[in-house]
């Protein structure tokens, strides 16, 4: 059995089971989860939801919409499913252990939101993950091949929401472009006047191509380091305005 913590986000609102040893939520979850326009009806998917770090925030931030996250790590599944009944959102957030680019071909243009966090290298690319992390930090579906997953499971014009490596800004905006428009990317940098290591990126599908919005970024951390205003509204769970 796999030893597992109990950790809060939101101020100790929502409740997260996060193994002791492997990959563990952080900023990313975070920002992906504010990333999201507030919804009062529908449905939301998050392909790769890991533990729920995104997921479950998302649902608290939401209350009156339904969220479904599919994980491929059935351990991690697991736990997602935990932390859905420690936050007593079982009515209305499910958790599913499967693969996701097989697991949408039964749920085409079904969901109002899609979002994700994928995993950021592909195999080969770095030294062999830590204890836990494999699924996590390894490809096992290309970056393209899971934008088109998210894609395909959401209603035409849904927001598609991603949060990556600014690196792969390239490979995204290629996804991107060819089955979404209206296109927006909010660079992340740690610091003011250091190089953006995060994008979130969002785009509609079906729209038609149009110019893509390259917003300021959102910078974390002030010069001294502490927390900016935007990184701790983030934390309090508030939500992105871009």
């Amino acid at each position: 059995m796999t030893a597992t913590t109990q950790d809060t986000v939101y101020q100790g609102r929502v409740k997260l089971v996060q193994p002791l040893k492997g990959f563990r939520a952080g900023s990313d979850s975070l920002l992906l989860a504010s990333a999201l326009q507030d919804r009062d009806s529908g449905e939301a998917l998050e392909l790769g939801c890991g533990c729920g770090g995104a997921l479950l925030p998302a649902a608290f931030r939401m209350p009156d919409i339904r969220l479904t996250g599919v994980e491929i790590d059935a351990q991690m599944a697991e736990l997602a499913q935990a932390g859905v009944a420690a936050n007593g959102f079982e009515d209305r957030v499910s958790v599913e252990a499967a693969e996701a680019s097989d697991w949408v071909k039964t749920h085409e243009n079904r969901f109002d939101l899609v979002f994700a966090n994928p995993p950021y290298f592909e195999p080969g690319r770095i030294s062999a993950p830590g204890q836990g992390k494999t699924q996590a930090y390894l490809e096992s579906l290309d970056l393209t091949g899971w934008i088109k997953a998210m894609v395909f499971a959401a209603k035409p014009r849904a927001p598609i929401v991603m949060i990556h490596r600014a690196a792969e800004l390239a490979r995204i905006l290629t996804g991107f472009d060819r089955q979404t428009g209206d296109i927006t990317v909010l660079p992340v940098a740690s610091k003011p006047g250091e190089e953006a290591r995060r994008v979130l990126v969002r785009g509609r599908k079906g729209l038609k191509r149009g110019p893509v919005r390259l917003l300021p970024p959102l910078v974390a951390h002030l010069q001294d380091g502490t927390v900016s205003p935007a990184l701790e509204a983030i934390r309090r769970g508030e939500a992105i305005d871009w």
